[in-house]
């Protein structure tokens, strides 16, 4: 690079060299790559274009732009990313928060809505950076969540980031294993587990398959393995009238219902993303009548 390189000339060069690298978004992950390398956000740089770049800040960009040619996660190279409007610190070795499970968190916050059982906390099972904890907290000032990962580097992320929301009063972070969840009761269970096949996993975007651990990712040979230990264990987790409620792959929704069903739940619901892809399962534990209790 021995010409003049201002932002704009720069932010164009890398746009088109991610593109030949088969980047699915070139020109917004250009403009947060040069952004973070120069301490500024998006309307920032539109507010620069002119500005010459000194050799120091071309070096920074070109180690940001290398790393994201090989596909690793933008995520992971800037150290943080957007959920339920909220920001999280995301790093390697946990996995990074979707989008699309902002699904589950709409349909968790509507069942604690309609729920008359308001004095059990909450647990998130398979916590990860803390997403779906502190996005639950955030948006019930007096709910008191219970978060369990058995990763302990997924525990550092998820404190800093309740932290970083202001909740982490109201979210008790622990290690725990999956296969033997306790505490409770429980008015919800929630949780987004690994649910990729095996055979699945050559398939899947380099950004994921080479970068993000594979633990949060895979389930066994149908996908299914932790849906199983959820529902085996919910009824000794959940209040008589809470909800287990769980993020699904596409076409695993009807399994994961009769796999509750199986276990004691009913009022089984599903609930579809914006791209019409089922993406949430629930089930409710059965309510005791007078006569029972």
């Amino acid at each position: 690079m021995t010409e003049r390189w201002t932002v704009l000339s720069v932010l164009r060069w890398t746009a088109e060299y991610l593109k030949e690298k088969g980047i699915d978004s070139p020109r917004l992950d250009a403009e947060l790559l040069i952004g973070d390398a120069l301490n500024k956000d998006r309307v920032g740089l539109y507010l620069c274009y002119d500005q010459p770049l000194q050799p120091e800040e071309l070096t920074k960009i070109r180690q940001l732009v290398a790393r994201r040619a090989k596909r690793e996660p933008l995520q992971y190279i800037v150290g943080h990313t957007e959920f339920w409007s909220l920001p999280f610190k995301v790093a390697p070795g946990v996995l990074i928060p979707r989008g699309d499970t902002e699904i589950l968190v709409e349909e968790a916050l509507r069942l604690l809505e309609d729920t008359t059982i308001s004095q059990q906390p909450v647990l998130d099972v398979g916590t990860g950076s803390g997403a779906i904890a502190v996005a639950m907290a955030h948006s019930c000032p007096e709910l008191q969540v219970e978060a369990v990962d058995l990763q302990p580097e997924a525990l550092v992320q998820a404190q800093a980031n309740a932290e970083r929301n202001g909740v982490a009063d109201r979210v008790c972070f622990r290690q725990q294993d999956m296969a033997a969840l306790s505490g409770g009761p429980y008015r919800l269970v929630v949780s987004n587990p690994p649910y990729i096949r095996e055979d699945e996993m050559d398939g899947l975007m380099p950004e994921v398959r080479d970068h993000e651990p594979a633990v949060a990712l895979q389930a066994g040979s149908d996908g299914l393995d932790c849906y199983r230990l959820l529902c085996e264990q919910a009824l000794n987790l959940l209040t008589p009238g809470g909800w287990l409620l769980v993020e699904v792959g596409a076409g695993q929704a009807d399994d994961v219902a009769a796999l509750m069903v199986r276990h004691g739940l009913s009022e089984t619901f599903q609930r579809e993303d914006y791209n019409g892809i089922v993406r949430v399962v629930g089930g409710q534990a059965p309510v005791r009548t007078d006569e029972e209790s």
